[in-house]
């Protein structure tokens, strides 16, 4: 795998992979396409480009989001729609493809989501990476009124959400890919 923005000190780093019978410059094209997301993301439902050109570094994706209520329901955490700002941090053909969440003033934090392609056989490998690093403004948020032991089981019941989430969307992507690119 090429070098990428998944570093080891994080609050949450998780990974799914899955092997795709597409080649890593189909598969590029499909998972760059933020808009997309709604075909495979858990949460996200889609979106658009506000920003830049499409799916390069620093363009900037709006993305429209869900979660239902009883996604780790004892924390204070957003439900319903809410959107986000991304900008892409990465973006190399067939190689790999990231963006990090903005703040509300714009900034890039340490919320990175990225997606590593690699040549495997006549297919490929697909690994979807989360990594936070220092807490974001939404985490400051939802963990302010928690004392040491309820934030470590938000940071356990979320973690094990998005290990979860991750996995299922890139089953979701292998079938969404798969279907359109089909020999």
């Amino acid at each position: 795998m090429s070098e990428n923005v998944v570093e080891e000190s994080s609050l949450f780093k998780v990974a799914a992979d899955v092997h795709i019978d597409a080649t890593p410059l189909q598969v590029y094209s499909v998972v760059s396409d933020l808009g997309r997301s709604g075909d495979w993301s858990e949460e996200c439902v889609g979106g658009e480009w506000v920003e830049g050109e499409a799916a390069t570094v620093g363009a900037v994706f709006r993305g429209d989001n869900h979660r239902d209520e009883d996604v780790v329901a004892w924390a204070p955490v957003v439900r319903g729609a809410w959107s986000t700002r991304s900008e892409v941090v990465a973006a190399e053909a067939g190689v790999t493809f990231s963006w990090a969440i903005q703040d509300s003033t714009g900034r890039k934090q340490e919320s990175v989501w990225t997606f590593d392609i690699e040549a495997e056989g006549a297919g490929s490998r697909l690994v979807h990476h989360f990594r936070m690093g220092a807490p974001t403004e939404g985490i400051r948020g939802i963990t302010a009124e928690m004392d040491a032991e309820r934030k470590q089981a938000f940071f356990a019941d979320w973690g094990a959400k998005l290990e979860k989430d991750l996995a299922a969307t890139v089953e979701r992507i292998k079938d969404v890919i798969e279907g359109e690119f089909k020999s």
